[in-house]
């Protein structure tokens, strides 16, 4: 029942989305249609991964300052009481389906029918939009652009203030769409500049302004967050380390291999960075000699601009990640289809294939926590993360070799004596828990997580009074940390939430 109303939900969702921009059903939207579901259909039978048990835990609100919009979607599932993950995959899966027709309802104003086709057909089918996809979390990414998608349609019929609306949406979703307005000033520079049109471009600047001012603002107040002040990175290294990480984008495109949910990047000598962004900065130029709507340099100079906000000065403890790819992608695919209009039919046909078997392949990555992680282990063998996340799917002998190696990569990161210690407590070993744990909080000491992991090591061991200690002291590090308020219900104690964990 509450699967049902969940994927009602998900399809009524799109239903909308049609009927409020008028798409109707015509051969090539079936065909972009049924080339979308080839390439990701199977992600209807993939698992929860990484980020998506926070949501499950019901840590949605968290990000109800910066994506309250994304944050009312996963609220919704969490209200019907919903676990499953098709459910959640689904409506990631519809709005891809939706984000394909939109682009290529978008696409036939601006350039010809045959190109509009090709580029959603690169856009639905591509690889690099695996992650955007299988990945419960990254919703905010496909619901930002399939909001950005409509507010362009909007623009391109003369709807100024539904342009607007629909920005404004699409920045509750994400922020990361900041730089859309510039975009389209771009092609409101290609189409004539309309002075009718200068007002709302300036409403969607003073947006864009407003939602970056708010992020930054709720980064400073959420100590621990991985961004900003607290991603562990400056913004020049963070600079430095993304002109690679733009390159190796752009490298997936052309050549859809290698991809990984975890891939293995470092802040580069600062000559290297540097040239790396000069590198870019070329391609830009050369493409600037074709800056009009209806050829590849414009479109990938637009490609660069919504590419910006996540891979330029604004520091993320991730380098890189393949769904910050899925805005820039309707550029990046509209570039791609002029490059290949004039290539036969049948060439057009076989790359769709392969990327289709390519995406397939990903999708496949993607389907279990252990897949998707062993996946990473075997691309980023010198990377921590991936081994703590597949100990954590793993069997106890294996977790503990896993978490034995990455311990001998980083001896000083306390996240492996935490997870050794709850690998050892699962065995019913609490004595060897709390000493992993005891050196979990010599290195993190105000971590409200290894704190109530000491005190259910502590409790195991009848140590009741140091539990309780423990507990409390986890609250008061993290109000809303829900483990240790159910562990201290378990001795009697009564610690309602506070109003904003609710």
């Amino acid at each position: 029942m509450r699967s049902a109303a969940f994927f009602g939900f998900g399809t009524s969702f799109g239903g909308v989305a049609f009927v409020t921009l008028n798409i109707i059903p015509s051969r090539p939207k079936l065909l972009l249609l049924l080339a979308g579901l080839a390439a990701f259909g199977l992600s209807l039978a993939g698992s929860f991964h990484f980020d998506d048990y926070s949501v499950l835990a019901g840590n949605v609100w968290q990000t109800l300052a910066t994506r309250p919009l994304t944050a009312l979607t996963f609220w919704f599932s969490l209200a019907i009481g919903d676990h499953n993950p098709l459910d959640y995959h689904a409506i990631n899966l519809a709005l891809h389906l939706v984000a394909i027709l939109l682009l290529y309802d978008a696409l036939t104003r601006l350039v010809s029918p045959r190109v509009a086709f090709i580029a959603s057909l690169i856009f639905a089918v591509h690889p690099i939009q695996a992650e955007a996809v299988n990945y419960v979390f990254a919703r905010s990414s496909e619901l930002d652009t399939v909001l950005c998608l409509a507010a362009l349609g909007a623009w391109l019929r003369g709807r100024h203030r539904w342009a607007v609306a629909w920005f404004a949406a699409a920045l509750a979703a994400k922020e990361e769409c900041v730089a859309f307005p510039v975009f389209l000033v771009l092609l409101w520079l290609q189409q004539g500049k309309k002075r009718a049109e200068v007002k709302p471009l300036a409403a969607m600047f003073l947006l864009s302004l407003a939602a970056g001012a708010a992020v930054y603002i709720a980064v400073l107040r959420t100590p621990g967050v991985p961004a900003g002040p607290y991603a562990g990175i400056t913004m020049s290294h963070y600079l430095l380390a993304q002109g690679p990480v733009i390159l190796r984008y752009l490298r997936l495109l052309v050549i859809p291999w290698g991809f990984n949910v975890d891939p293995e990047i470092h802040v580069p000598a600062a000559w290297l960075g540097v040239c790396a962004w000069l590198l870019i900065a070329s391609m830009a130029a050369v493409a600037s000699r074709r800056f009009t709507g209806a050829k590849a340099g414009f479109w990938f100079i637009a490609g660069l601009i919504l590419l910006l906000p996540s891979s330029s000065i604004f520091a993320a403890e991730d380098l890189a990640a393949d769904r910050r790819m899925y805005l820039p992608m309707i550029a990046f695919s509209a570039c791609a289809g002029l490059l290949l209009e004039r290539a036969r039919p049948a060439a057009v046909g076989l790359i769709a294939v392969a990327l289709i078997a390519l995406s397939v392949q990903r999708t496949l990555v993607w389907r279990t926590e252990q897949s998707l992680w062993s996946d990473a282990v075997s691309q980023s063998p010198d990377k921590v993360r991936p081994k703590v996340q597949l100990a954590r799917a793993s069997d106890p002998a294996r977790a503990l070799e896993l978490l034995q190696q990455a311990e001998s990569l980083a001896p000083n990161d306390a996240r492996i004596p935490a997870d050794q210690g709850r690998v050892y407590l699962a065995t019913g070993d609490a004595a060897r828990a709390l000493s992993a744990f005891g050196r979990a909080l010599a290195l993190d000491p105000s971590n409200a997580d290894a704190l109530n992991n000491r005190g259910a090591a502590l409790l195991a061991l009848g140590q009741t009074d140091a539990a309780r200690q423990d507990f409390e002291r986890a609250l008061s590090i993290a109000p809303c940390q829900v483990n240790a308020r159910a562990n201290l219900a378990r001795l009697g104690i009564d610690k309602p939430a506070p109003q904003q964990c609710r």
